[in-house]
């Protein structure tokens, strides 16, 4: 018999996303399920795209000040809004994080890919290679955005970016399941951000393949807190993070790889079939979409849960899509008290081979 685990505690979430900025946005547009895509003006954003699913009106220095933002890019703006409303809907300051205790794991795909394409052409059309703005720099960084928010908020413990496509934010929180358990943290905030930009646009549309062709771009960051099951009260918080299990697609397939993931996830933790309340797949366009759907009917399909995927109306989030799947679960699991001590169960699948399953125990 396996013995149920004891992970740490989310107390806390929040979202900039195309339904708007902070939790409560959040919440009523997966409830609503309103459409987020916008029609792009070609002569601002300059993709390939038509339209995409945007943060409405978010400008950087509008939403952040003039202080601080003057090179700062859009991942890193997204990112930083982020964090700031979840502070501040948690009641809180960015002091009572804990300082030196305070970690912060960010997940990515790639950073913001805009930001090194523009310094890239400037190296080509500025008189000599290295005339180029010294400040849009840290910007071509993959963790300039975890570092920048750290700088913000006074975040000065363990500082990590994670990038495993659409995986990262499960990736993300499991490397802050394990700071907590090493001791390394007593508070971790983690989650995973996106940008839209011309530069992600073309990038996407050489790399899709045929069955992802009507597949419309979206943006945002969500991120977590999370803490020590024994810094918070008997049933407080929101969920329980049992466990996170990784894996890769093997020859077998998308389906057979991550029914091999669910398996290893639902031994190691205990929890049986029936205790399960909602699953939440990734969705991918395409064929393994399908495959991670068929995976989870099979292993979770009688009796059949909750179904809860990333709002299908938020476009494609990429690194962000794991972590949203994550609060879309918490914002319908407290409005439904058959939820409680129930589990719910996340799956993610990138077109690049990535596999991730987490097990929360719901509060």
């Amino acid at each position: 018999m396996v013995t149920a685990v004891r992970g740490p505690v989310i107390t806390g979430w929040s979202a900039v996303s195309p339904f708007g900025i902070g939790r409560e946005a959040f919440a009523e547009g997966v409830r609503s399920g309103r459409p987020a895509a916008t029609a792009l003006d070609a002569e601002q954003w300059g993709g390939a795209d038509e339209q995409a699913c945007l943060v409405p009106d978010f400008a950087i220095r509008d939403v952040l000040g003039r202080k601080g933002t003057r090179s700062m890019d859009r991942v890193t703006g997204l990112a930083v809004t982020a964090i700031g409303r979840l502070i501040e809907e948690s009641g809180g300051s960015a002091a009572d994080l804990g300082g030196e205790s305070a970690a912060l794991v960010l997940g990515t795909n790639t950073g913001s890919a805009q930001s090194m394409m523009d310094l890239t052409r400037d190296t080509f059309l500025q008189e000599k290679p290295f005339y180029v703005d010294p400040s849009h720099f840290p910007n071509t960084v993959m963790n300039c955005a975890s570092g920048q928010c750290a700088i913000w908020y006074g975040l000065k413990g363990p500082n990590a970016t994670v990038a495993a496509g659409r995986a990262s934010g499960l990736m993300a929180l499991n490397y802050a399941r394990r700071l907590l358990a090493a001791g390394r943290a007593r508070t971790v905030l983690c989650g995973a951000v996106e940008e839209y930009s011309a530069a992600r646009s073309w990038l996407e549309l050489h790399v899709r393949g045929a069955d992802e062709s009507d597949t419309v771009l979206g943006e945002g960051c969500a991120v977590l807190k999370v803490e020590p099951a024994d810094s918070v009260p008997p049933g407080g918080g929101l969920a329980e993070v049992l466990l996170v299990e990784a894996g890769i697609v093997g020859p077998q397939g998308v389906a057979a790889s991550l029914t091999a993931c669910i398996e290893r996830a639902v031994r190691r933790s205990g929890v049986r079939p029936e205790d399960v309340w909602a699953v939440s797949p990734s969705s991918p366009a395409g064929a393994a979409g399908a495959e991670e759907r068929a995976a989870l009917q099979a292993a979770f399909g009688a009796p059949a849960p909750r179904w809860v995927p990333q709002p299908a109306r938020m476009g494609d989030t990429s690194a962000a899509t794991a972590t949203f799947q994550v609060v879309s679960v918490l914002a319908l699991a407290a409005e439904d008290p058959a939820a409680r001590g129930r589990t719910a169960v996340v799956t993610s699948v990138d077109r690049d081979g990535a596999l991730a399953c987490a097990l929360l125990r719901l509060r």
